[in-house]
């Protein structure tokens, strides 16, 4: 198990003079357990381990040179196992940037890529020199620097705020607040996200989803199309998974890298906001044997890379190669990795992409008990952090519901995305997937109604989504039948095909009254039945407000304004943002949505999906239209919890009935997605119209109801 100390320690634990003189340097055997460059008293420590090198270097660089100031030499004696560890004395973190050579076989049939011309970055760099400006095309190696960490954390402590109680916004840093109308001062970095923090208290998320924020380059695939240049914009190719992305941070504060990120991270904190981090341990931006070496490949290449017999790289990402993730070396980076970023980073969460390929052995072969799964599961210092899995892979395997190790871990749930997804727009042999899906998935994640199981259908299994990075947003899944990504190059041949979209008559933008009206309404139903789903809710940034990327449902090159959240948007489209915003507070007013709570006095069961009459339970294979009721006793209110909702995804109207209390109270309309006749869609507590008996549903609409002691509001409407 890896040992972290802080620098206190380590004047006790290293008080010790030099042994010899390497090319000028006085070093002495470093701490072989610390893995990267450590600043201590006396010195700076060093280490590295390679399988298969044979020898290797330290070079010191200055700051934006390519050519090495010293070439320092590992004495053999400095080496156990498979572990080079060097303390040099007297070397100023301020002065220098450094990287590593290794000497070793060269072989590419047997997967070993050594070259000692090759110079690598430090796998446990804590942060990457020359990544500073966005777009900026870096002309020479990478260099690490060594990083000085003296952020004060104070004493808030570790969130313990359970999966089915967060309701995540998934953001890219930089997209979030780039555009001209962000009205942000440091456009598209940590501290402009730090100045929208308000917008997103006011919101009501209660985490963050970060797309990538390791350090990545964005430029190693840049190319033109029509004149503008595509950069990897999204950041799925991690060049160092222990550095934060520097080009989003405002200020330049070298050896102190990640200190404007911490601000910010500590900063959500303090107003109820959990960090959650897109992490991406799939595969690495060295590509295939086409593409760059500049760390992995140099070191060990045969072990952090799935190889075939002949060298050649598996592609179980899409992307050129695949990490091995249980291969012991590569499980226990993984492990150091999300460690630091927990203790010195306070991280609440990680979001794994393609996760299915951690549970890959060394021949890519799925594992019944991958054992890194196991091993992040059952870590003490992981114990509060959630995992989720992104639980398929670009190799085919798909494990939605059957995710390894899925007592701890959680899983984006696909099936809710593409069922929802159907249904509301009226594919209606997809009823039985989508209201499984509304109740919490338990045919997927466990026995219906929990009993022994308290981790039942999507109490810490199940994020729910019907829009995120990948695909349409949430406008277009209602504005485009078909993708429009021919500003990405590939003639329209990249992303997905299975949208399960629905343009509401006209393909693209309109000013058909209409139409928009319909599709705004689509989108009101989407977001009413997200936040009435058994589970944790997750949407994209931008959804709230009406964010179009003009059809483009794979935007990973698209640093513009298509990727860009357009903020005039929030005022023109405000009372889609304050439909979001009640929807929100509703699911946290109501926790029988989110878990099975004590029985109801009522006598309503927790959960119950039905047809248009309570009474019937059968709920057709085809059923265009149905309800789901959550109930339970709420001990801290002291009275009963009692939810009602009816989609229709029908495009006629339909009559429904509403449960019978017996006795206990009444039902109340708190949300139509139609709208009234002076134009409202939710009314808030003391304003919920009585409803009695049975209700009209309108074409294509969803309905919440809410049950009330019929004592406390007889004179509501009154």
């Amino acid at each position: 198990m890896k040992r972290y100390f802080d620098n206190d320690m380590l004047k006790h634990l290293v008080s010790v003079c030099p042994m010899m003189q390497v090319e000028g340097y006085w070093v002495r055997p470093g701490m072989f357990d610390l893995n990267g460059a450590t600043e201590l008293p006396i010195g700076i420590n060093f280490t590295i381990h390679t399988h298969g090198g044979t020898s290797c270097e330290l070079l010191l660089f200055h700051k934006g040179e390519e050519e090495p100031y010293a070439v320092i030499p590992f004495p053999e004696s400095y080496k156990i196992g498979d572990v080079y560890s060097m303390i040099v004395y007297d070397l100023d973190v301020e002065t220098f940037e450094y990287a590593y050579r290794i000497d070793g076989e060269y072989d590419p049939s047997k997967g070993l890529l050594f070259d000692k011309k090759n110079i690598l970055l430090d796998p446990y760099a804590k942060a990457v020199a020359g990544q500073r400006t966005w777009g900026k095309k870096r002309k020479g190696i990478y260099h690490a620097r060594v990083v000085k960490d003296v952020f004060d954390w104070g004493d808030l402590p570790q969130s313990r705020r359970k999966m089915n109680d967060l309701i995540i916004y998934e953001m890219h840093v930089r997209g979030f607040t780039q555009h001209e109308t962000s009205g942000v001062e440091h456009k598209g970095t940590f501290a402009g996200v730090m100045e929208k923090i308000p917008y997103l208290k006011e919101l009501g998320v209660n985490a963050v989803e970060l797309m990538p924020i390791f350090e990545f380059d964005e430029t190693i695939n840049a190319r033109e199309v029509n004149g503008k240049e595509l950069l990897e914009y999204w950041g799925y190719n991690t060049v160092s998974y222990f550095s934060p992305n520097t080009s989003y941070a405002a200020k330049d504060v070298a050896h102190k890298e990640g200190l404007e990120l911490k601000t910010m991270i500590k900063a959500l904190h303090e107003h109820g906001i959990e960090v959650i981090l897109d992490v991406v341990f799939n595969h690495t931006a060295e590509g295939d044997e086409h593409g760059p070496t500049f760390s992995f490949k140099g070191i060990d290449n045969n072990i952090y890379y799935i190889l075939s017999s002949d060298g050649k790289y598996y592609n179980f990402s899409g992307c050129g190669n695949t990490l091995n993730c249980n291969q012991p070396i590569v499980q226990q980076m993984i492990l150091e990795c999300l460690r630091y970023w927990t203790i010195h980073y306070r991280i609440d969460g990680f979001r794994f992409d393609l996760a299915s390929i951690l549970g890959r052995n060394e021949y890519g072969e799925p594992m019944d008990h991958p054992p890194l799964l196991q091993t992040l599961a059952c870590d003490p210092i992981l114990r509060n952090v959630k995992l989720i899995a992104e639980a398929w892979d670009a190799g085919g395997m798909y494990q939605v519901g059957s995710f390894p190790a899925s007592q701890r871990w959680a899983e984006w749930n696909g099936r809710y995305r593409d069922a929802v997804r159907s249904f509301l727009k009226g594919d209606f042999w997809e009823s039985w997937n989508a209201a499984w899906s509304f109740a919490g998935s338990g045919d997927l994640y466990g026995g219906y109604y929990g009993g022994h199981n308290d981790r039942y259908a999507g109490y810490d299994s199940c994020v729910n989504f019907i829009t995120c990075h990948d695909g349409f947003t949430m406008y277009d899944l209602y504005s485009y039948n078909e993708k429009h990504n021919e500003a990405n190059g590939w003639n329209n041949t990249d992303g997905s095909n299975d949208n399960r979209s629905w343009n509401c008559g006209i393909e693209g933008e309109t000013d058909d009254p209409e139409v928009l009206k319909l599709r705004f309404r689509m989108i009101r139903n989407a977001c009413a039945t997200l936040m009435c789903s058994r589970g944790t809710p997750m949407f994209l940034m931008g959804d709230e407000f009406g964010h179009t990327k003009r059809g483009n449902n794979n935007s990973y090159c698209q640093d513009n304004d298509i990727s860009w959240l357009n903020w005039d948007n929030l005022e023109k489209n405000k009372n889609l943002f304050e439909f979001f915003k009640f929807m929100i507070a509703y699911r946290k007013k109501h926790p029988a949505i989110r878990k099975t709570i004590k029985e109801a006095e009522c006598g309503m069961e927790p959960i119950r999906l039905h047809d248009v009459n309570p009474d019937i339970v059968n709920l057709p294979k085809d059923a265009k239209t149905f309800s789901i009721s959550f109930a339970g006793f709420d001990e801290e209110k002291q009275e009963d919890d009692l939810v009602y909702m009816t989609v229709n995804a029908f495009w006629e109207e339909v009559q429904i009935r509403l449960p019978d209390l017996h006795g206990y109270g009444d039902w109340y309309l708190t949300a139509d997605t139609y709208g009234d006749e002076a134009g409202d869609y939710c009314y808030e507590e003391n304003e919920e119209k009585l409803i009695e008996g049975s209700y009209l549903m309108r074409p294509r609409t969803v309905a919440i109801f809410t049950g009330h002691k019929r004592h406390e509001l007889v004179d509501m409407n009154e």
